[in-house]
């Protein structure tokens, strides 16, 4: 049950609002998906290319042109394809793109032109029919990403920043002439400012999008020239994630441009409210995650989960305040378990500061039959990010074991503002480490779980904290498990892939200068100290945190006489997409958990 099913993303309803079409991941297979908007018959439109895969918050795949006879999408080749809503064949419109390809097609509103990215570096305009090469938009920014039309099909808008920045470090809101005409203007964000999601309003006179520039990313307003920016809901809680891919929507406008619909996150926990844009008056509309908002007619499509309920697409009828599933990602089942809900809890750090997290209890005995269950301590990747309150496939197998988990969002994480997100700057292995380890300390005294079977288990940044957690504080750690993690700090500055290849600068440090804080916090330098169980899955076609991170570390321990045990997937990259993948993934967790931990037979 944990393994099989579908990501949803991307929900987009048709100009009409009478369909919605959304991209399903289905192994590894990426399809674009065609459906009445109140439920009905899917139909899959595209065959080959397939479209790009997406995550379930995300985007950037596809959008509808305006007479809702056609999809444009971004291919898995690189190029950008136009296909029949009702299904057939698809038609080239720019060909293959070198690295990144094409992304986050918006079709103008007269249905003429398509803007998009390529590689994530520049903005471009063409001709919808293919008749000839892209016009360049973007002036020379190191990433762009997001492009959006003026309703008028006159300008366009998009999110740019330059390195060695990080799109949550600082970025800016950027408008050109579609003919390429006239220079890029800056009309939104600057230095020190994260901005992101801009969208004009659909009657043109009005500008939105996500901005921190008050400590919290919250949704600001603008003249349709920039001018007379302002928050339109100012307050201490998130609306948007940070910019780790394309095409988030954690907002839209409404058809007739006086309302706005928009998510928030209270510490973890989501709910979607509506704002009045002419008196900021908001009102809750629905519990839980959502992301992917369109908004038409009088419907609003979103994706839409929580702890308790597997990932669905939802059509609200927002004047009759109704909501339809149409749309479902995990297999059935998991409503007949008693899942229980996260609780927000805190902890003091080191230093005194506070540090944020959510906890959940089993709701079955523990795996060894006592009060004190066993605790995975599950730190999220990033290390900007969060593990928020949605749908998660695997943590229903972990509790129906009887383990509690801990959810840590160590400073640096998102969704608690922008102070909370920078205090990582210079201390990434050094921060996060202290910060969790001290959740484990108050876990042990609070009673959350047994101290002396506390596993910390994370992927990417999060397997990072792992192997540094087992290195510097062995005494909160029974074992660990290691998915896809850092180990070197300075090869991974040297090899990962290209929206991260600036990242260390910001979070560790600028080379050569900060050479002694890659040293000292790689867990390669430290690999001595580890003395707990430690098992170690990588994908060896991860060009994020390449295979030879996990074998270096795994090496060195083995050469100590450690107890490490290690699988590499073959075809599989950052994460997981083979359902059999999964699968071994978690009997391999619980046979070593098993053996290790709880010291029961396998």
């Amino acid at each position: 049950m944990s393994a099989y099913g579908r990501v949803l993303a991307e929900p987009r309803l048709s100009p009409d609002a009478d369909r919605i079409a959304f991209v399903t991941n289905v192994a590894r297979r990426g399809q674009l998906v065609v459906m009445p908007a109140d439920g009905g018959v899917e139909v899959v439109v595209t065959n080959d290319p397939p479209p790009r895969p997406v995550a379930a918050y995300g985007g950037g795949a596809f959008d509808w042109t305006p007479d809702g006879a056609s999809l444009v999408y971004a291919a898995i080749d690189g190029g950008l394809w136009v296909a029949p809503a009702t299904g057939g064949v698809a038609r080239e419109i720019v060909t293959k793109q070198p690295a990144g390809g094409c992304a986050a097609p918006a079709v103008s509103p007269d249905g003429s032109r398509v803007a998009f990215v390529v590689n994530q570096q520049h903005i471009a305009v063409a001709p919808i029919d293919g008749s000839t090469w892209p016009v360049r938009l973007s002036g020379g920014a190191d990433f762009c990403f997001d492009p959006s039309w003026s309703p008028d099909s006159a300008r366009v808008v998009w999110h740019e920043w330059d390195v060695p920045a990080m799109p949550w470090d600082e970025g800016r809101i950027v408008v050109r002439a579609a003919d390429g005409s006239g220079e890029p203007d800056v009309v939104g964000g600057g230095a020190g400012i994260s901005v992101q999601q801009p969208r004009f309003s659909p009657d043109g006179a009005r500008l939105a999008f996500l901005s921190d520039e008050t400590g919290w990313l919250n949704l600001w307003l603008a003249a349709a020239d920039g001018s007379d920016a302002k928050p339109l809901v100012d307050e201490p809680i998130e609306h948007g994630d940070p910019s780790w891919g394309l095409g988030q929507r954690s907002f839209s406008w409404s058809p007739d441009s006086t309302l706005i619909v928009f998510t928030r996150n209270h510490l973890g926990f989501g709910t979607i409210d509506c704002v009045d844009v002419a008196t900021g008056e908001t009102g809750a509309l629905d519990k839980a995650i959502h992301g992917g908002l369109s908004w038409r007619g009088d419907r609003i499509a979103a994706v839409r989960s929580g702890a308790r309920t597997p990932t669905q697409l939802i059509v609200s009828d927002y004047e009759r305040n109704t909501r339809t599933t149409v749309a479902r990602g995990p297999v059935g089942g998991f409503e007949a378990i008693d899942l229980p809900e996260p609780i927000a809890v805190t902890w003091a750090a080191e230093d005194g500061a506070t540090v944020h997290g959510r906890l959940v209890t089993p709701t079955v005995a523990s795996a060894t039959g006592d009060d004190s269950p066993p605790l995975l301590v599950w730190i999220h990747g990033g290390p900007t990010g969060q593990t928020t309150a949605a749908w998660n496939n695997r943590l229903p197998f972990f509790l129906e074991r009887g383990w509690a988990v801990l959810f840590p969002d160590h400073r640096g994480s998102t969704g608690h503002g922008r102070a909370y997100v920078q205090a990582m700057a210079g201390r990434w292995g050094d921060l996060d480490t202290s910060d969790t380890a001290a959740g484990m300390r108050a876990a042990a005294e609070r009673g959350w779980g047994d101290p002396t079977r506390m596993v910390p288990m994370g992927g990417s940044a999060g397997g990072f904290t792992v192997l540094n957690l087992l290195a510097h504080h062995p005494d909160l750690c029974a074992a660990g498990i290691d998915l896809f993690g850092v180990a070197d700090l300075f090869d991974l500055n040297e090899t990962t892939h290209r929206f991260e290849a600036h990242y260390l600068h910001s979070i560790v440090g600028p080379l050569p200068e900060s050479g002694d804080a890659y040293r000292e916090r790689s867990p390669i330098s430290v690999a001595d100290r580890i003395t707990s169980p430690l098992l170690i899955l990588q994908g060896d076609a991860d060009e994020v945190v390449p295979p030879a991170q996990s074998r270096t570390i795994a090496d060195r321990l083995r050469a100590l006489g450690r107890t490490v045990e290690t699988h590499f997937y073959e075809g599989e990259g950052h994460g997981w997409l083979r359902p059999e993948t999964m699968i071994d993934e978690l009997n391999r967790i619980e046979s070593f958990l098993r053996r290790q931990v709880l010291r029961r037979a396998p």
